[in-house]
């Protein structure tokens, strides 16, 4: 059942969508650190710009080997749905790093080591269900994604 699973068309995608989050994990989780211990900035303003960088990587990525992406439609308008996708997921990752940070705090002043990789993993599960919604092709004739209709 598993095996089946892991060959199936979803289980691939969400096999590839690992990976893929794996490695904007630590792109995102090294530049937090690089800005928050190196820069002095604020958690949440590193938390931001380490996010920005991250969500730009994965997106390409996303694109270029998750979703079967529908290659035909308007490209500037399927960045701006991904866009408005990642300003809610870094909403989700802010709050949650702030409200873990809060928490604490008063034990180890660097807890947003802890608290980031829980923030991330609740925006990747949004990620994956909104951008499986959103930017996947959809098609209007019954065909999957991925699968051209035969023509006589």
């Amino acid at each position: 059942m598993i095996d089946r699973f892991l060959k199936s068309k979803l289980g691939q995608q969400i096999l590839k969508f690992g990976v893929v989050g794996f490695l904007c994990f630590f792109i995102e989780f090294g530049l937090l650190i690089l800005l928050k211990e190196l820069c002095h900035l604020p958690v949440i303003v590193a938390n931001t710009a380490a996010f920005t960088v991250s969500a730009i990587v994965n997106y390409i990525l996303s694109i270029a080997f998750v979703f079967d992406a529908d290659r035909s439609a308007n490209q500037g308008k399927q960045f701006i749905v991904f866009f408005v996708l990642a300003v809610g997921g870094l909403i989700i990752n802010n709050v949650v790093l702030k409200l873990g940070t809060l928490i604490l705090d008063p034990f180890w002043s660097r807890s947003y080591i802890l608290v980031k990789p829980f923030a991330t993993g609740v925006v990747m599960v949004y990620n994956f269900i909104t951008r499986k919604l959103f930017i996947e092709r959809k098609s209007g004739n019954g065909e999957k994604p991925g699968e051209r209709a035969e023509t006589d």
